[in-house]
């Protein structure tokens, strides 16, 4: 009896074995998704779908396809026709090939890349040298826009979307750091998709706004402002224009998100400068007012902490049609929380154009009041 059980028991295990042997990939397959288990080309799949990248892409074929619409920027300055001193670089950067049309092709950079420039000179991976002419420039998001001369140019970057990025996927820098390293790529993530930075215009030690950047732990190293950063298809979704410069901080790295730039290179490239909607008072973040003013000369609430004081309202600006006066304090534009200063220009730059309706919340003796401010146009 013992004996039969035995071999039973072997035959089972040998007939198990056989079936395993020949049951096809297929009907392994299939027998598991009906378990609920997940096969590995279903996730392969999935991550394709979520990226949107198809398999054959790669870093080297991003750089491939889009390096060439990256240029080295010279900034030239002084020299003295009487003197016959020609002008001398004074500082140099990158920029991108955004556009070809009429035998023209125009060129992204940064605004302290071209700063105080009397010549411009850009050149191409194939080192041929281009005289440029500024279209434009802005200081506030630090862009300007150039223009050359397109018959040696076969190469436009592709645009591609920064508004839906997420941290994590591949973000790839390629610019000419420290003026002589051209085409240079470095590799990374998207650290942040929406960073906001506070930033000095007129480097007088205040902020003046806050802007929207990307942050990447790709190497952006001085010479790479204005390059290109791109995604895994080779897709400009950043303008590379600033990192945090201390011995202590590696991998910090920050751009210009694309959907911010366009507009602004339009406009510079249409226009030569940025309009921007007015709204025409001084004013000082409350964080900056000492306390004890708080509540004797501004009377505000306690529960007031945060906003804008008014300093002062410019004579016939939309601010005083409104009937916004000295004094008042500013802590909601159309609903939105103002903070500081540093909020208010930015909501009102990037949220409002010339002509449009804004509503303004503000403390005027303890009571809160709302004005409505028709908005106009003057240059910053």
């Amino acid at each position: 009896m013992k004996k039969n059980l035995i071999a039973s028991g072997l035959a089972g295990l040998v007939l198990g074995i056989v079936l395993m042997l020949f049951l096809s990939p297929a009907d392994f397959n299939e027998s598991t998704e009906k378990g609920n288990a997940i096969k590995s080309s279903d996730l392969i799949e999935e991550n394709v779908k979520a990226d949107e990248v198809p398999n054959n892409f790669s870093i080297a074929k991003a750089v491939e396809v889009s390096k060439d619409a990256v240029v080295s920027v010279v900034n030239y300055q002084g020299g003295d026709m009487w003197e016959g001193a020609e002008p001398q670089p004074a500082g140099s950067g990158s920029g991108v090939i955004y556009k070809k049309e009429d035998g023209e092709a125009f060129i992204v950079t940064n605004h302290h890349v071209v700063e105080g420039a009397n010549q411009i000179e850009v050149t191409l991976t194939n080192e041929q040298n281009l005289k440029a002419e500024l279209l434009g420039s802005d200081p506030i998001i630090d862009l300007a826009v150039l223009k050359v001369d397109s018959s040696e140019i076969d190469k436009v970057i592709s645009i591609g979307d920064s508004e839906n990025l997420k941290e994590g996927q591949r973000a790839i820098a390629i610019g000419n750091p420290l003026g002589f390293l051209n085409g240079t790529v470095t590799a990374g993530v998207i650290s942040s998709s929406d960073r906001i930075m506070p930033i000095d215009i007129d480097q007088d030690g205040s902020e003046d706004l806050q802007s929207e950047v990307l942050q990447t732990d790709a190497s952006i190293n001085p010479g790479n402002s204005g390059g290109a950063l791109i995604n895994i298809r080779g897709e400009l979704i950043g303008i590379n224009s600033s990192k945090i410069a201390q011995d202590s901080v590696e991998g910090i790295g920050f751009a210009i998100p694309v959907d911010v730039a366009m507009p602004i290179m339009e406009s510079l490239e249409k226009n030569g400068e940025v309009k921007r909607p007015y709204l025409g008072i001084i004013s000082v973040s409350l964080t900056d007012i000492p306390s004890q003013y708080h509540q004797s000369t501004l009377k505000l609430p306690e529960k007031v902490e945060n906003g804008v004081v008014i300093r002062e309202v410019e004579p016939t600006s939309p601010a005083a049609q409104a009937g916004l006066q000295s004094y008042d304090v500013i802590t909601e534009l159309d609903g939105k929380t103002v903070k500081d200063v540093g909020t208010l220009r930015s909501y009102l730059f990037t949220n409002k154009k010339v002509g449009d309706t804004m509503d303004v919340t503000f403390y005027r003796d303890g009571k809160e009041q709302t004005a409505a401010v028709k908005l106009t146009d003057e240059n910053y």
